[in-house]
């Protein structure tokens, strides 16, 4: 992965009310997270971004653009989405709405009226 694009992940997660970025678990690659739960998480083998998604959304994001996103393990059963960034014209947009649901999501209610 890109430092490029690690640090416009870093600059969308680290934007919104309380968040803060740790590693995760023994490893190195960051987490963003608020009120200490997770809801951005890098996974550079794959060069993809995870996040939390809505009832039902990730079935629609994965049958619709396979190749962009997919169910990552672990937290694939809970409705987690994974994103691929080292796809041809990946949106930002796109993205940056899929990052923010994730942590309305996770913050704490008066976060989120922030």
């Amino acid at each position: 992965m890109t430092q490029i694009v690690i640090e416009r992940l870093r600059e969308l997660c680290m934007g919104f009310p309380e968040a803060t970025e740790e590693p995760f678990g023994g490893h190195t690659r960051p987490t963003w997270r608020v009120n200490k739960k997770i809801f951005a998480m890098l996974e550079e083998e794959r060069e993809a971004v995870w996040v939390k998604a809505p009832p039902g959304a990730q079935a629609v994001l994965v049958d619709a653009d396979p190749e962009k996103f997919f169910v990552p393990p672990y937290v694939g059963h809970r409705g987690w989405v994974g994103v691929r960034t080292d796809v041809d014209g990946l949106d930002w947009e796109e993205l940056r709405g899929l990052i923010a649901e994730s942590y309305r999501m996770t913050a704490p209610k008066r976060l989120v009226r922030k």
